[in-house]
């Protein structure tokens, strides 16, 4: 379950800091979430997949790692890309 090419061009726009960034946190955070969605989605109609669960346990460890680093790098950006994915609160 990945996301369309579309969608990720989209997101990389979106959240960019500059021109060019793919490898920001707040970019990679944005597609894990989305990736994230879409296996979420999938769990719905597929309950057993339990090789796909297990998928979806790594990129949401590899999401709160990154949001971890974010936050002790600069707690701004982090409150910011919270508020603007809609997670937590």
């Amino acid at each position: 379950m990945s996301i369309t090419v579309e969608e990720k061009a989209r997101l990389i726009q979106e959240y960019a800091t500059k021109e060019g960034d793919t490898g920001s946190p707040e970019v990679q955070v944005a597609i894990l979430s989305s990736r994230i969605a879409t296996l979420t989605e999938h769990f719905k109609t597929h309950r057993k997949d339990n090789h796909s669960r297990r998928g979806l346990l790594m990129l949401v460890a590899q999401r709160r790692k990154l949001l971890d680093y974010l936050k002790g790098k600069d707690a701004a950006r982090y409150a910011s890309l919270i508020a603007r994915l809609g997670l937590r609160r």
